[in-house]
């Protein structure tokens, strides 16, 4: 299979909240907005999609037409403690899991979207004890 693009769609009777919350606090820019469907980029050298759609439109098989749950959304960036500042100090979000570094090789926390999907903002720090033998080097890299 070859992908011209891949990106997730957010089921939800939140659609203009979680339109609102992915723009204003997460710098998404509308790509297309219906009143049951928007599509949303994360503009820069590699564009990210993200799109939400109301969980009853008929595009949306019948028997799975209830809002998302159980999803997790990983946000790397350059700088957790800055974006902790901003969204957790300055903006007065909820942490779902307070800002903390893991053996694992990640400093991080957690936050919800107005349908309760996990935001988890990261920022990779170096591993440690048996985290960091358990890496793999990608032996090749499609760009």
């Amino acid at each position: 299979m070859t992908l011209s693009s891949f990106y997730p769609v957010i089921c939800t009777d939140r659609i203009t909240e979680s339109r609102d919350f992915y723009t204003r606090l997460l710098g998404f820019e509308l790509t297309f907005e219906a009143d049951w469907y928007i599509s949303l980029r994360l503009a820069g050298p590699r564009p990210y999609e993200l799109a939400l759609v109301e969980y009853t439109h008929p595009t949306v098989p019948a028997k799975f037409r209830q809002p998302a749950r159980g999803i997790l959304l990983n946000f790397e960036v350059d700088d957790v403690d800055a974006e902790w500042d901003r969204l957790v100090t300055k903006e007065g979000l909820k942490p779902e899991l307070e800002i903390r570094s893991e053996e694992f090789g990640q400093r991080h926390f957690i936050i919800a979207d107005p349908n309760g999907i996990l935001i988890d903002i990261i920022t990779e720090i170096e591993p440690t004890g048996p985290y960091a033998e358990q890496f793999v080097t990608p032996t090749s890299v499609t760009p």
